[in-house]
């Protein structure tokens, strides 16, 4: 049995070299609010690990001084 172009994984079949994202199909008159959010996914895209933990440790220290507050509010009243 040989191995025929139908045997091939539909992936393989599409060409994906210059696909573009939905600035092909977003309308002219969006394309301002577009660029802001390629301006935020091209940051995402860059400093997302670090964004995420910073914004995880601020998250943490606020419910952490949440929970302390309910703490001395709950024993302490």
């Amino acid at each position: 049995m040989s191995a025929s172009s139908s045997d091939d994984p539909p992936e393989d079949m599409v060409d994906t070299e210059n696909v573009g994202g939905l600035g092909e199909i977003i309308p002219p008159w969006m394309m301002p609010l577009w660029s802001r959010v390629q301006l935020i996914q091209d940051f995402r895209d860059t400093h997302g690990p670090t964004y995420i933990k910073f914004i995880e440790a601020i998250i943490s220290i606020a419910l952490t001084g949440g929970y302390i507050y309910w703490l001395t509010l709950y024993f302490g009243g």
